[in-house]
């Protein structure tokens, strides 16, 4: 697992991108699809809103093992998180989440049946944050491919969890 500071540092790289693509397994096949963070810190875990009928859920109870991923190519952050996904029916964490932008996508408001969250508790990632301008990094890959002995340093890569 990570730290409590790595955690933090996850978060100050995906808070801000709100955005995920979440990847499931339908049948052994990998589809992908946009989902919106609705937390406001993370402690290993992901919180989404979604329809107890939507494929991702069906998808999910299936197979709980998951992948999201979260790009800013403006600010060269890269982000992949790995772990399982399970549906949660709490009254009080839908509360806790609720906001403008997910009412507008329940008419059933905080009591729609079809209503629920899919929490995504993650084991491991990968994360990847360029230090320079896409400049310095063209540069970068030129002396490489100029220089055979010579490796891109183009920002900073990192492992975690298993």
């Amino acid at each position: 697992m990570s730290s409590p500071e790595h955690k933090q540092k996850i978060w100050k790289l995906i808070e801000k991108i709100k955005v995920g693509m979440l990847v499931t397994l339908d049948d052994g096949v990998p589809r992908s699809r946009p989902m919106h963070l609705v937390q406001d810190a993370y402690d290993g875990k992901l919180w989404f809103y979604t329809r107890r009928s939507a494929e991702k859920a069906f998808e999910a109870k299936a197979d709980q093992d998951v992948c999201l991923s979260f790009s800013d190519q403006d600010d060269g952050i890269y982000v992949s998180l790995s772990g399982s996904a399970r549906l949660d029916h709490d009254p009080e964490r839908i509360e806790k989440y609720w906001n403008p932008f997910v009412a507008a996508w329940f008419e059933g408001g905080k009591d729609d049946p079809d209503l629920t969250m899919m929490e995504i508790d993650v084991h491991f990632g990968e994360h990847w944050q360029s230090r320079e301008s896409r400049t310095f990094q063209l540069y970068e890959f030129a002396k490489a491919n100029i220089k055979k002995d010579h490796k891109p340093d183009v920002g900073e890569n990192e492992k975690f969890g298993h």
